[in-house]
């Protein structure tokens, strides 16, 4: 019999998160000989590699008891429960309740579905988690849902509508992880810049994020997951200005950089709001570091149009970027516009990767000789305060924040020296 409970985590960080949730949950519970896959949406191909990993770890632990749950569960329970490989499917707000754990349950569960309406969801709890398993800094929950219907995102019918976490248990979950020696803690979730607007009073992410820092001033390093731009705060900019605790890293919730795709997708900003952005945010806080998220090959994207998103990349002075092929999801608008090429598409992603490393070894050979504070990850690898990648030659503990000196860098990362 499989000893515990396996988690296999497939996408972003918030799953990261609730990965943890679901963990303790399972620990408390006592359950034993069952693996957990919580499952990624966003993309057909995230979809298909869960699928893969499902079977693999079926042939590899027969008398296991498979598990699915995540974002892909929610909108496609069916499909997974027609996987003769799949015990039982959970949706992503049963999977946050510990009731679900319990063996009685999940080990001789009667119905092999159990996914409820997630736009019926209301709330979000903040769910105390104490570490993150083999992590140096630390993922906390204070958002979920998303409330926008950009064309290509299937993810707010796997997530719900926006729910935020009221600021007192943010508070008190930072303090939890920093008095467990956390020096770092991350906050996320779907549509993060939206936190707030469901709570009384309305406070802003901003308005928590200087919460957290004057209540818990124990904390070293806090730092942002994705945001939409466009719905930053005058809190948050003066944050990022003010408080150097806040880590100058932003990743930007993008897309595109031509005006037409971005209406296409529904998006609520144009490519001159986020060059707005990125100068007024560089201009508070000159050392801060911007990646972001594009999607190539949109329906209807042009050569031309693509262009527009190149330049951007050089007029956002853009870092570390995450880019997609774009990938049609049944039930979204985009899936029924004009379609790109897929070959077309992936070419494009190639090209914007490409422009991708050029901008993370201009922003190497920019930091040589400095001596930055690096969070270390594992005994060798560490990261900077810009999120810069930094291997050391003298082994560290997990945790340590160490000076390091950037002597060197390969194109992408930094080779360092341990400062006196």
């Amino acid at each position: 019999m499989k000893q515990g409970t396996e988690i296999v985590t497939f996408g972003c960080r918030l799953n990261t998160y609730e990965s943890e949730v679901m963990r303790s949950h399972a620990e408390k519970a006592g359950l034993d000989n069952a693996i957990v896959f919580n499952t990624c949406a966003v993309t057909a191909e995230a979809e298909r590699q869960a699928r893969q990993a499902i079977r693999r770890a079926r042939r590899e632990n027969p008398a296991a008891r498979v598990i699915v749950t995540g974002c892909a569960a929610q909108v496609n329970p069916d499909a997974f429960a027609e996987m003769d490989e799949v015990d039982l499917v959970i949706g992503n707000d049963e999977k946050m309740q510990a009731a679900s754990w319990q063996p009685a349950f999940a080990l001789h569960a009667n119905e092999k579905v159990r996914v409820n309406d997630i736009m019926s969801v209301r709330e979000t709890a903040g769910h105390l988690v104490e570490g993150l398993e083999g992590r140096a800094r630390a993922f906390v929950q204070v958002q979920n849902g998303c409330d926008h219907r950009c064309t290509f995102c299937i993810i707010p019918y796997g997530r719900g509508p926006s729910r935020s976490v009221p600021a007192g248990e943010v508070v008190a979950q930072v303090r939890t992880l920093v008095e467990n020696g956390y020096r770092e803690v991350v906050l996320t979730g779907v549509d993060m810049t939206s936190y707030g607007g469901d709570l009384p009073g309305r406070p802003s992410l901003g308005n928590l994020a200087r919460r957290i820092l004057k209540l818990v001033p124990e904390l070293e390093r806090l730092r942002l997951s994705s945001i939409d731009s466009i719905e930053a705060d005058d809190d948050l900019m003066r944050l990022i200005a003010d408080e150097e605790r806040l880590m100058p890293h932003l990743h930007l919730s993008l897309q595109a950089g031509d005006d037409m795709i971005l209406k296409r997708m529904k998006r609520r900003h144009l490519r001159d709001d986020s060059i707005r952005f990125c100068e007024e945010a560089r201009r508070l806080r000159p050392d801060i570091v911007f990646g972001a998220d594009f999607i190539t090959g949109f329906p209807t994207e042009t050569d031309e149009m693509f262009e527009n998103t190149m330049r951007l990349v050089d007029e956002c002075e853009l870092t570390w970027l995450h880019v997609f092929p774009f990938s049609p999801r049944p039930g979204t608008p985009a899936a029924k516009m004009p379609q790109v090429a897929r070959e077309r598409g992936k070419r494009r992603a190639e090209k914007l990767r490409a422009k991708g490393a050029a901008r993370i070894a201009e922003h190497l050979e920019q930091g040589l000789g400095a001596t930055a504070d690096v969070l270390m990850e594992s005994p060798t690898l560490g990261r900077t305060h810009q999120f810069t990648p930094v291997r050391v030659t003298e082994k560290a503990r997990v945790g340590d924040i160490l000076p390091v000196r950037l002597a060197a860098h390969d194109g992408r990362s930094f080779e360092g020296l341990r400062a006196a």
